[in-house]
């Protein structure tokens, strides 16, 4: 009982954006089936399948782009398309996940 107590009142983690490299596919219609994500590590892991696409605003407020719910070893992840500045003229857009940040104290 003591743990569920604690864990009520424990504030959720705070998420930065990890960017990562996403190998994806490109219809005719110009949609975008995302297929594996690499870390900066050189891991790779496959898509599984793509649950849900939407625009990004709708799981992160003040988001810009679109989130695809994907499944990947079974658990289901939100991966995020980002539009860039249109300063950065050779840079249309970027991928990245949320993951939880490290503890400052």
């Amino acid at each position: 009982m003591s743990a569920q107590r604690a864990l009520k009142g424990a504030r959720p983690p705070r998420l930065e954006r990890v960017y990562v490299k996403v190998n994806s596919d490109f219809d005719a219609t110009g949609y975008i089936q995302p297929k594996s994500i690499t870390w900066s590590d050189g891991r790779t892991f496959t898509i599984d399948a793509v649950r849900d696409y939407r625009p990004a605003a709708v799981y992160r407020r003040g988001a810009e782009g679109s989130c695809y719910t994907v499944v990947i070893r079974g658990e289901e992840r939100h991966l995020f398309f980002e539009w860039t500045d249109s300063a950065f003229s050779s840079r249309v857009a970027r991928w990245y996940v949320e993951a939880a940040a490290p503890e400052t104290i």
